[in-house]
C-alpha cells in the first residue's frame, strides 16, 4: 500500500510536468497571437506565472527530498510541442487555442485542489501554501479566459470574414 506522502510526491511530480507542458504550450501560442494583442499580453503574464509555479513545485519536491521527474517533464514537453505544431495548420487556431487553454486551466485547478488536500493530510503546510498560490493564479487565468471567450469568438469571426472578403476580391 502506498503511503499518503508518497502519493503527494507522485502528484507533485505530475503537477511539475504539467507546468513544464503548460510553459511549452503557452510559448508556442504566444508566437502566433500577433493579431490578438490582449490575449498575447495576458498569455505572456501567465507564462511568467507558470514558470514561478514550476519553481514552487520544485522547491516543494527538493524540500521533501525528491526532485522532479525528468522523464515526466520531457514527456509533457513533447506532447506540448506536438500540440503546438498541429495548431499551426488550423485556420481557427486562436479558437482552438482558447478552448485548449480554458480546458488545461481547469485540469490545473483540479490538480492543485487535490495537492492542497493531500498536503493537508500529511501535514505539509509549506506545500499546501505553495499549491494555494498556484491555484489562485490558475483560477484567475481560467476566469480571464472565460470572460473573453465570447469577445474572442466575435473578433475571430469578424476578422475571418474580412480576410475572406479580401481574398475574394
Amino acid at each position: 500500500m502506498t503511503e499518503p506522502k508518497e502519493r503527494l510526491v507522485q502528484w507533485l511530480r505530475d503537477a511539475h510536468a504539467m507546468e513544464e507542458q503548460a510553459e511549452t504550450i503557452l510559448s508556442g501560442q504566444i508566437e502566433r497571437l500577433e493579431n490578438y494583442p490582449e490575449i498575447r499580453d495576458r498569455m505572456n503574464t501567465h507564462l511568467e506565472e507558470t514558470r514561478q509555479q514550476a519553481k514552487r513545485l520544485e522547491q516543494c519536491l527538493d524540500r521533501i527530498g525528491d526532485g522532479s521527474s525528468t522523464l515526466k517533464d520531457a514527456g509533457g514537453k513533447l506532447i506540448a510541442i506536438g500540440q503546438n505544431i498541429s495548431g499551426i495548420f488550423a485556420g481557427d487556431e486562436v479558437m482552438k487555442g482558447s478552448l485548449a487553454s480554458y480546458t488545461f486551466e481547469h485540469m490545473e485547478i483540479a490538480s492543485y485542489k487535490m495537492l492542497i488536500a493531500a498536503a493537508g493530510e500529511v501535514g505539509d503546510s509549506e506545500t499546501q501554501s505553495a499549491c494555494k498560490e498556484n491555484l489562485r493564479e490558475e483560477e484567475a487565468m481560467a476566469d480571464w479566459l472565460e470572460n473573453r471567450l465570447g469577445t474572442v469568438t466575435t473578433e475571430f469571426l469578424r476578422r475571418d470574414e474580412r480576410d475572406s472578403d479580401t481574398a475574394q476580391r
